[in-house]
């Protein structure tokens, strides 16, 4: 999804009744990382936790779920389509604003080369 970026138009993908179609997670694949695996944070491509067709809705309730079970999350991530499945660690570092709610950070893939 992160190729679209930064075009508001693309990155959205809205229909023509203004609904937005842009990708996002759901709530069994959020329960088994939080409950069953113990993540401490989940990282995406698109602006929001939710799917698009759910933000256009208003309905947030996937990112209320991440934040309600202390986890962190990373938005707006590009080259995922570089990183494995499986096996990669991700780093990630920012600044923390006084009072601030978010900030741009720098996210770094480690992993074995393919091959």
């Amino acid at each position: 999804w992160w190729p679209r970026w930064p075009d508001p138009v693309a990155f959205r993908n809205k229909s023509a009744d203004g609904i937005s179609h842009a990708p996002g997670w759901s709530k069994p694949v959020l329960e088994e990382l939080l409950e069953r695996r113990g993540v401490a944070a989940i990282g995406h491509e698109g602006m929001d936790t939710d799917p698009g067709r759910a933000t256009s809705a208003g309905d947030a309730s996937l990112e209320y779920y991440v934040l309600s079970r202390d986890c962190w999350q990373i938005e707006l991530l590009a080259n995922l389509d570089k990183v494995p499945e499986a096996g990669a660690l991700i780093m990630a570092s920012w600044p923390k604003p006084k009072a601030g709610s978010g900030f741009p950070a720098r996210a770094v893939a480690i992993h074995e080369a393919a091959g």
